[in-house]
């Protein structure tokens, strides 16, 4: 985190849960990286292995596209983290102190509320493949249950970093919106 203010991100102040979800996220996040960097790698040998060698490549393009796609829902929680979402702060830098405190708390439990609903199906689309046994229509014959299961972790993460920035708000170890009283 060097290079970040401490306005950017989210505080934790002595909360062990707040701390406990911070570096939850904060794994998430070099997960996150981690996957993005794999990606890289498959893209790359795959380029040699079609273009240099003029060989067929079987499993890399479908697997880039699941590790990008788990890499975006993994790494929601670290960006949540890093307030890296797009934000327009102009209704809250309008507000007053109290009014600001009231916007905060709507927003975050609609989000909450929002992410939930997405956690809970996103888990029964899980389910429903794994049960199933889903497979790829490829030739590599991927079983869909184990891309699929970055959904649910995904959405269930930034579900616990959303709560935890919600109790850093109503316990006063964060700012409304993460700015500071005007």
């Amino acid at each position: 985190m060097a290079g970040q203010s401490s306005a950017t991100v989210a505080r934790v102040g002595d909360n062990v849960f707040l701390r406990v979800v911070a570096a939850i996220s904060t794994v998430a996040g070099w997960c996150s990286a981690a996957m993005i960097v794999i990606a890289v790698g498959i893209t790359c040998q795959m380029i040699f292995i079609r273009f240099v060698l003029n060989g067929s490549t079987v499993w890399q393009t479908e697997m880039v596209i699941y590790l990008v796609v788990a890499a975006t829902l993994i790494g929601l929680p670290y960006v949540q983290r890093l307030r890296g979402h797009v934000n327009v702060d102009l209704i809250p830098l309008a507000l007053g102190r109290r009014a600001r405190f009231g916007l905060a708390c709507i927003t975050l439990s609609l989000s909450i509320l929002i992410v939930a609903v997405m956690v809970f199906y996103g888990y029964e689309y899980w389910h429903f493949a794994w049960q199933r046994g889903w497979r790829s229509d490829t030739v590599w014959g991927v079983r869909l249950w184990i891309p699929y299961l970055s959904i649910p972790v995904g959405f269930g993460l930034l579900l616990l970093q959303l709560v935890a920035d919600f109790v850093a708000v109503l316990t006063g170890v964060d700012k409304p919106f993460g700015l500071e009283e005007s």
